[in-house]
């Protein structure tokens, strides 16, 4: 007999705390999952949206604001653990509020609508998102407490002695969601359940109409008699010109202060736990089309009351990233992650668009290296590597040294098959490694194919400068590893035979021109040639967006482009993007749909200088190229 949810919260809550065990158990050790900076944003746009001034000074060993590509549960723990070689110290009760809007609708679809030029797509989730969503939603609420358990606790861990979470539910989950949060940060750590009440919703003839989110606020340190931060008040009454206000103070009680500060002869309201603040109409100016974005006016209330000018903000689950907008606007520091590209590209336009301070790109270094580490189907690379090129149809060379168990073969046509680590990034020196294996190893090969899981930024760049056509690198598919972690689930593979490995897009740029400027500067000049989408199948998409992606590819491949910054003084290991254009940025062109393709940028002259150009497509594949001039 199926067992109630009631009956199931000790599994959730032992299941959840085995998880964090183990989480805590890796942060001790020296394999520390680490946070890799694909690029340091540097907004400099002027009043016509494009870079022509002094590009923002940064200090760069000082504090950073982060947005993070990658699931959180990694995200969270990379902060716990910090980065002691590239300066990033644990972030261990050092945030002072985090604001949590997890996804609680199971049925939800979360498609993004993707605008090309006479075109509208409906991109499905990716296949890392589609397997979390799968996962969370697995057993219905169980699975969803249950991936809600261990990234409470590590928020739990991340919060400082001061600091306060609010996490938004609704009427499908919040009752449960209350359980574990008293779990985790205690009962007398309850703070307040906050009613957001808002007009909008559908409207039903045979039930009370649903008008409301809830919100559970909680401390860090107990309740009553901590030292959280709290400026949770409004103005409460006007007497002989002076405006009373109720103070909080942390403490049990309050202070009853005077502003001297002009207040208009209106109705004024102590703060409560009832806040009736409207929801994002399609007519706003804030509204940016992501289906679960929040309105400014919420984040703004959240934030202003429990944290104060310079304290650091966290947002885990960011969609479209008001939590930093807001925090930014507010003199914040902050720190968002979300699982999905499309909320990361969203979000990265938004903070430039409103001239954002300089702040990092980060994604979860080794993503498929903690998906490994987890599983225990493989006893070594060398087992999964044989798996991978079963999937793909090649054939493992029996009788070879351990270190090249990660070799195969096609058998009739004299192809090699090298299925690089997924601990490791393949680049440069991978490929040349393949081309040596393919013209030595057992007498020669005619062709050697590379199949890896992560790839070095510069990776299309690589390839371009081999220029090599008996070389080819594919993508293993990036949820291969969640569909190999049963043995039933590898047989249903191995039947089907639907694994496919792609190809890698990538960018080309004209020729670099430059010309002498005045005071020691020069101006370059630079224009995108083209781009390739080589492998439209592994893109998310119903076959019939499918075939109106393919008439795009066809007549207006860089119509594809959502955003393309530049590095000017590139030095191999940061991208600092110094000039960014992005569709949408209707100042310089007028056209939504494209990005402008060539722009001017003035620098200071060098003999020589590295200039790197990075793309992200409007699906959230990135590319990259390099030029020495």
């Amino acid at each position: 007999m199926k067992k109630s949810l009631i009956e199931e919260l000790p599994r959730i809550v032992a299941d959840g705390r085995k998880e964090v065990d183990e989480i805590l158990e890796r942060l001790s050790g020296t394999n520390k999952l680490g946070l890799q900076t694909n690029e340091l944003v540097l907004p400099a746009k002027d009043s016509a949206g494009l870079f022509k001034g002094q590009i923002p000074e940064v200090n760069e060993k000082e504090w950073l604001n982060r947005l993070i590509y990658g699931d959180n549960l990694l995200a969270m723990q990379a902060l716990l653990a910090g980065d002691e070689a590239s300066g990033l110290p644990s972030m261990r009760g050092k945030i002072d509020l985090i604001y949590i809007d997890p996804p609680f609708d199971s049925k939800a679809d979360y498609r993004t609508k993707v605008m090309l030029p006479g075109v509208d797509l409906e991109q499905k989730p990716t296949v890392i998102e589609q397997f979390a969503y799968a996962d969370t939603w697995k057993d219905g609420t169980v699975s969803y407490l249950k991936m809600l358990y261990p990234r409470l606790t590590l928020i739990h861990d991340l919060l400082s002695e001061k600091g306060s979470v609010y996490v938004h539910t609704d009427w499908h989950i919040g009752h449960y969601v209350k359980i574990l949060l008293d779990e985790i940060f205690g009962k007398d750590s309850f703070g307040a359940e906050v009613i957001w009440k808002y007009s909008w919703g559908l409207h039903v003839d045979n039930a009370w109409n649903r008008k409301h989110d809830t919100i559970f606020y909680y401390t860090k340190s107990k309740f009553d008699g901590g030292n959280r931060i709290f400026n949770g008040y409004d103005v409460m009454e006007k007497r002989g010109g002076e405006v009373l206000r109720r103070l909080a103070t942390g403490i049990k009680g309050a202070t009853m202060v005077a502003d001297k500060s002009k207040v208009e002869d209106k109705t004024l309201k102590l703060s409560g736990d009832v806040w009736d603040i409207g929801v994002i109409n399609g007519m706003a100016t804030e509204r940016l089309d992501y289906p679960t974005q929040k309105p400014k006016e919420l984040l703004e209330k959240i934030i202003k009351a429990s944290s104060n000018e310079g304290d650091i903000v966290a947002d885990f689950f960011m969609g479209s990233g008001t939590t930093g907008a807001v925090a930014e606007k507010l003199g914040r520091k902050w720190v968002m992650s979300d699982l999905g590209k499309p909320a990361c590209l969203v979000t990265r336009k938004r903070l430039i668009d409103q001239n954002a301070k300089p702040f990092l790109y980060q994604a979860i270094g080794d993503y498929q290296k903690e998906v490994f580490a987890s599983s225990k189907m493989y006893r070594s690379i060398g087992d999964l590597s044989q798996v991978v090129m079963q999937l793909y149809g090649a054939i493992p060379f029996a009788d070879v040294e351990q270190h090249q168990r990660n070799l195969g073969y096609i058998k009739g046509n004299k192809t090699l098959v090298l299925v690089d680590s997924p601990s490791k990034m393949t680049g440069l020196a991978t490929l040349k490694r393949a081309q040596e294996l393919r013209n030595t190893f057992m007498g020669g090969w005619q062709k050697v194919i590379v199949l890896g899981w992560n790839f070095t930024y510069d990776i299309t760049e690589a390839i371009q400068s081999l220029s090599d056509d008996k070389l080819e690198v594919l993508v293993i598919p990036p949820d291969l590893l969640d569909k190999l972690k049963t043995k039933a689930s590898y047989k249903k593979l191995i039947e089907s035979g639907k694994v496919r490995f792609s190809s890698l897009q990538y960018l080309s740029v004209k020729p670099i021109e430059k010309k002498d400027s005045e005071n020691d500067q020069e101006i370059l000049t630079i224009t995108l040639d083209n781009y390739v989408l080589l492998s439209p199948d592994n893109i998310p998409l119903d076959d019939k967006d499918k075939e109106k992606l393919s008439g795009i590819i066809a007549k207006d491949p860089l119509a594809l482009i959502e955003y393309w910054s530049i590095d000017p003084d590139y030095d191999g290991v940061t991208f600092r993007s110094k000039w960014q254009d992005y569709r949408e940025n209707t100042e310089n062109d007028k056209d939504a749909l494209h990005v402008v393709y060539a722009t001017e940028i003035t620098v200071p002259k060098k003999a020589k200088r590295a200039v790197c150009i990075k793309a992200v497509d409007v699906f959230g594949f990135e590319s990259a190229v390099i030029q020495e001039i």
